[in-house]
């Protein structure tokens, strides 16, 4: 009888344990996490001044592995930017998506590729594809309103690791029904020096002055493709923003990891530090960061010049 009752005690506490170990799966198979687009770390540069007549902006932005197609990264050296109350933002994503050309807007996933994008100077007066030029006959483009309204355009382009420098350069001005509109042109130039176009949009005015701050991030977005995007292990780093060929005098540098329950919040997958005069970030396992890092000074330095 003591064998037997003992034997079925064990067998008591093996159930218990079993079913301790599944319900603690379960709940952490459940941890409910925010919608994609997760901003992973938006990095935030103040400069003394704004840059009048601005012509060139030129970011470096440094990858250090291959990202796999099958996640959604979308690496931005230009997180936001603006120029008379104008906003515009681009970089690297591992999927870029769009429409083909205006009468085609099925929505088309060629892969890797660069984006340039703007927004009205409202976020409500549609910005329509009249301001869009495409570089070549693979650009994809898009005109719409789900992010305030905006207009894009998109080009395959196979990045891998390596460091590239993300570029917007001032073109052509042209007057035409009593309006005036300047072309800004969006190119990237690989690791091996070689300037890729991605394409060009149209901005109103002649001249324009850049703000003084500057903005990048990196995100895990969605896509009818991969509607859920796993997090790359990756290491994104970001150079010294450069405005008309010139370093603006930095006066700070801070990180923002957004939160759940912010605008696109995302779960803690992202340590970012300075480095000198650039900005490192690294993406891994997701983890439960301390309040007080979520927002933070980053000790930057300025180039001691360029080049």
């Amino acid at each position: 009888m003591k064998k037997k009752t003992l034997k079925t005690r064990m067998q008591r506490l093996l159930i218990l344990h079993f079913a301790f170990l599944i319900l603690h799966s379960v709940s952490a198979a459940e941890v409910k996490l925010p919608p994609q687009p997760w901003h992973l770390a938006d990095i935030w540069w103040t400069f003394e001044n704004p840059t009048t007549n601005f012509e060139r902006l030129e970011v470096d932005v440094t990858v250090d592995r291959d990202v796999p197609a099958s996640c959604n990264l979308y690496v931005s050296p230009c997180g936001i930017a603006k120029i008379n109350d104008l906003d515009f933002y681009g970089g690297l994503q591992s999927n870029i998506n769009g429409w083909a050309n205006a009468t085609n807007q099925t929505r088309v996933h060629p892969g890797k590729g660069a984006i340039f994008s703007r927004w009205s100077n409202d976020k409500q007066t549609p910005v329509g594809l009249e301001n869009v030029r495409v570089a070549g006959p693979d650009c994809l483009v898009e005109s719409a309103g789900y992010e305030g309204e905006f207009a894009s355009v998109r080009r395959p382009f196979p990045w891998t690791k390596g460091t590239y420098t993300y570029q917007i350069v001032k073109a052509q001005t042209e007057i035409a029904n009593g309006q005036t509109n300047t072309w800004f042109t969006c190119c990237v130039k690989d690791p091996a020096g070689a300037v890729h176009e991605i394409g060009s949009l149209r901005f109103e005015g002649a001249t324009f002055t850049f703000w003084a701050r500057h903005a990048a991030f990196v995100e895990v977005y969605s896509t009818e493709k991969i509607p859920i995007s796993d997090i790359p292990q990756v290491k994104v780093t970001f150079g010294y923003p450069r405005i008309n060929g010139q370093l603006p005098k930095l006066n700070s540098a801070r990180v923002v990891h957004p939160a759940a329950g912010e605008q696109s919040g995302a779960p803690d997958a992202a340590t970012t530090v300075a480095d000198g005069t650039n900005v490192v970030v690294t993406l891994g396992s997701i983890f439960q960061r301390d309040a007080k890092d979520r927002k933070h000074a980053l000790d930057l330095r300025m180039p001691a010049n360029w080049p």
